[in-house]
């Protein structure tokens, strides 16, 4: 009796402490840890509808995005919507400028802010240097917007993670990953949101040069790792595509018609798939 007694008391004990250090951003707990940072990046891996005391989760289930040789190619998991909303009101692949393009897992309205503040912040770039943004400038702008979050007393990390891709002005594709703690990394290929670890592994064996040689393989790839996660169809799956134009400096981004889906993913399960890592490297 007294040794469950001590039990109990030891487990109160530390659960106190743990209350203490995750009730302030700036707080580190002894061992390390942020425990709002860490709260938020559940958030992203929250994906469905859930509900708490003081926030909707209703972000993105899933996301995932592969940068083929001459293409950029996102896909994402649409969440089911009431049938008197607009669907067009719920957008989970945003353009930032004519060149890139960014998806989100986690809390809508915090992903709102952040396009908001990565659209201008990319026409302030053009206007001062005369140049379009690069990739990396922008991941690298949103990741510090985010970390800043994370060290000021009386705010709270941005409950999102975000997959950002698209082309420099020498025509080089990029792809990025955002995640809530301020971090971002360079990718091949990831994903985020719900069922990421799954996703993942999956690229990891299938990522090839031969698998994103051109648009359609890269197409192919994407459509092949949602249905990984995805069971529901085409009508819950958007994928967009950006390409350069024919130009020099011209890019063209569209998004693909629920046909093109639905054709993507019966050619999808009728084929196989490479076996090489999908590497990343982090960004600086």
């Amino acid at each position: 009796m007294k040794t469950r007694l001590s039990e109990f008391a030891t487990l109160r004990s530390v659960s106190s402490k743990m209350e203490r250090y995750d009730r302030a951003i700036t707080i580190f707990s002894p061992d390390g840890h942020l425990f709002q940072v860490e709260y938020a990046q559940e958030a992203v891996k929250k994906g469905s509808t859930a509900f708490s005391s003081f926030v909707i989760f209703d972000g993105l289930d899933f996301e995932v995005g592969v940068r083929g040789k001459n293409c950029i190619v996102i896909g994402v998991e649409k969440k089911a919507i009431p049938a008197l909303q607009d669907e067009r009101t719920i957008r989970k692949i945003h353009m930032i400028d004519d060149h890139v393009m960014l998806a989100f897992a986690g809390l809508s309205a915090d992903a709102r802010i952040l396009v908001d503040k990565a659209r201008l912040e990319c026409q302030s770039y053009k206007l001062t240097l005369e140049d379009p943004v690069t990739i990396a400038y922008i991941a690298r702008f949103i990741a510090n917007t985010k970390q800043r979050f994370t060290q000021s007393p009386g705010r709270r990390p941005f409950g999102i993670s975000m997959l950002i891709g698209g082309f420099d002005h020498d025509g080089t594709p990029r792809l990025f990953k955002t995640e809530p703690s301020g971090a971002y990394y360079e990718y091949l290929a990831n994903s985020t949101g719900r069922g990421e670890k799954t996703v993942r592994e999956y690229l990891e064996e299938q990522y090839s040069e031969d698998a994103v040689k051109d648009e359609a393989s890269s197409l192919l790839l994407v459509i092949k790792a949602l249905s990984q996660v995805v069971q529901s169809g085409a009508q819950n799956i958007e994928i967009a595509v950006m390409t350069k134009g024919e130009t020099a400096g011209e890019f063209k981004h569209r998004v693909l018609s629920l046909e093109e889906v639905e054709q993507l993913l019966k050619k999808g399960s009728t084929c196989g798939g490479g076996t090489i890592g999908c590497r990343g490297r982090r960004g600086s």
